[in-house]
């Protein structure tokens, strides 16, 4: 099966891309395995003629978006991400004439939709980053109320609105099941993805995004770590850094919607073409300002 893949990205010019959350066998197939940021910015540099986004909707959404001549494919349409949809309709007009200087800052885990409403686009790899660049004073964060909050901490000199949305995957997280595992492997220092609540990040070591995990564990000089993200990204730890050992908060947090990215799912999607992501061109015109202004400022 992997061979039939490899030959019919040759034939047809495409390319994979795999966020760290997918399945392994999605990762290992892909030309490209990252987080949300690092995803949109090859989209947005590819000379690809089809791109089989594995990853949920907003991702295959942003990446026809930023590539609005090129056809881009879904191993399984009906994966979708809870948290893009949790921002209550009208509530985005009510904070702009509520609030002056008001910067709408979209996580990049979000609808079209929510970016058309938007002044920037975000990753938690670059939140911080942009969130302090910004000009404005009073900045409305949404979906996610956890990484807002997280960015709140780090920027204290502005005024952040959060919103009520999470990621169900991250907010499902316990204290206690954390504590349970820094009890079995207490030299093990706990990394969190900011998406988990502030009770969690609270007692970890280290937080960041998936591909700041990623590059912690890679840079430090231990052999064992707490991870508090999705389990997908244990394929690429493994795989980096033979010898060392790694424990997730038990149940695994597992994204359903992610793992429908499976090696059956690429191989039918590149034979038929037939699971394209259409986004309406006016909205993809209005969506494209708060991404290309994301992927300015995060430079």
């Amino acid at each position: 099966m992997k061979k039939l893949i490899e030959q019919l990205k040759r034939r047809k010019n495409a390319i994979i891309l795999a966020h760290y959350y997918a399945p392994a066998e999605a990762q290992e197939i892909a030309d490209y395995v990252g987080d949300s940021f690092y995803l949109a910015k090859i989209a947005k540099k590819s000379t690809a003629d089809i791109i089989v986004f594995c990853g949920v909707a907003f991702m295959g959404e942003s990446a026809k978006i930023l590539n609005p001549g090129k056809k881009v494919l879904m191993p399984d349409l009906m994966a979708d991400c809870p948290m893009a949809h949790m921002v209550e309709p009208g509530l985005i007009q009510r904070m702009r004439e509520k609030y002056e200087d008001l910067a709408v800052v979209c996580y990049i885990n979000s609808t079209a939709e929510l970016k058309c409403q938007s002044d920037v686009c975000v990753t938690s790899s670059n939140a911080i980053k942009i969130v302090k660049a910004l000009p404005n004073k009073n900045i409305f964060f949404i979906p996610d109320r956890n990484l807002g909050r997280y960015v709140a901490s780090q920027v204290p000199e502005k005024n952040i609105i959060i919103n009520d949305g999470c990621c169900p995957i991250h907010a499902s997280i316990t204290k206690a099941q954390l504590l349970a595992q820094k009890k079995m492997h207490p030299t093990a220092p706990i990394l969190i993805h900011p998406e988990c609540e502030p009770e969690l990040l609270e007692i970890s070591d280290y937080i960041g995004s998936t591909a700041e995990l990623i590059d912690y564990v890679a840079k430090s000089p231990l052999d064992e770590f707490i991870i508090c993200t999705e389990d997908g990204v244990d394929y690429k730890l493994v795989t980096d850094n033979p010898g060392k050992k790694f424990y997730y908060p038990n149940p695994h947090p597992c994204c359903m919607d992610m793992k429908l990215n499976t090696l059956e799912n690429i191989l039918s999607v590149l034979e038929k073409e037939d699971k394209e992501v259409f986004v309406d061109e006016a909205v993809a015109a209005k969506a494209r300002k708060p991404l290309d202004r994301m992927l300015e400022l995060g430079r």
